[in-house]
């Protein structure tokens, strides 16, 4: 391995020094380093003797054979929706709260960094969705996403109506406060918060999950990942977003319809070799406990 990307999560305090440290003791490895800009206006450019540069974080994922995110979930949300379809695999190392995703704690760092530039690891595959809208019959959006894609209404509007099938095949006209629609890696996000399932992430699947029904006969429902799903929004002259990963955000209008399948990428994790799918969940959900 001779190229490596960094991107850190740049309101953390800490993150500089950690960035500075690890660049440091990636240089007698003779291993080039990139560094998303702002994090690297906060470097020397004399450190590390020419072993690392900064660069644009859009352009981090260019030539890199793996990036390591120093942050929370949400910074590793973030890349993943860059290297989606470039088969280039992610250290997740958490500085932030819960970090389900960014599994490696800062302790672990260099001994799975060792082990890693060892070729001794082993990658979690993670599947994503592709979201478009389409409206009047046409495609004027389109994202990817890692967790989830989210219909929900404004703080004011009323239960908004969502008719949505699978395969073109009528499901159910959902109403309710909006509609979660699932990776398994997501389901550990809203879709558990809103009374989803928690699915084991390496399954084919896609989790729909209303968010409080009005119907109480209304489930959450577990469906193969080979399939379209497309949802209708009935409702008129309400708010209404669709939101992707917790991070982007686009607004819909009456008629709107939200395409979801899965895409043909994927993301790649390293897992941490000390710990589990399962002990995650006991660890950071508190999963089993009274």
């Amino acid at each position: 391995m001779n190229r490596i990307g960094i991107i850190a999560k740049k309101n953390k305090p800490e993150a500089a020094a950690i960035v500075r440290n690890l660049v440091e003791w990636l240089r007698p490895k003779k291993i080039k380093v990139y560094i998303e800009g702002e994090m690297g206006k906060l470097l020397s450019p004399a450190l590390a003797g020419g072993y690392w540069e900064p660069i644009d974080r859009g352009e981090v994922p260019t030539g890199v054979e793996m990036i390591v995110v120093l942050g929370g979930d949400g910074t590793l949300l973030s890349v993943a929706r860059q290297v989606w379809n470039r088969n280039i695999p992610i250290l997740g190392v958490n500085l932030g709260g819960l970090g389900f995703l960014t599994e490696i704690t800062l302790d672990e760092l260099y001994p799975v960094l060792e082990k890693v530039l060892r070729d001794d690891f082993t990658i979690n595959e993670r599947e994503v969705l592709n979201a478009g809208v389409i409206r009047s019959g046409k495609r004027i959006a389109e994202f990817i996403v890692l967790n989830d894609a989210v219909i929900n209404k404004g703080a004011l509007a009323r239960i908004i109506d969502l008719e949505t099938t699978i395969d073109d095949e009528y499901l159910s006209t959902f109403r309710s406060d909006g509609l979660i629609i699932s990776t398994p890696t997501g389901s550990t996000a809203y879709n558990l918060s809103a009374g989803g399932p928690i699915v084991y992430p390496s399954l084919h699947t896609i989790i729909i999950t209303p968010i409080c029904p009005h119907t109480l006969t209304i489930r959450p429902i577990i469906i193969p990942d080979d399939v379209k799903i497309r949802a209708l929004l009935k409702s008129s002259n309400e708010e209404v977003t669709l939101t992707l990963d917790g991070q982007q955000g686009f607004s819909l209008e009456f008629e709107d319809v939200v395409e979801v399948r899965k895409a043909e990428g994927r993301i790649l994790l390293i897992k941490s070799p000390y710990r589990h799918y399962f002990e995650l969940l006991r660890e950071k959900l508190k999963w089993g406990e009274r």
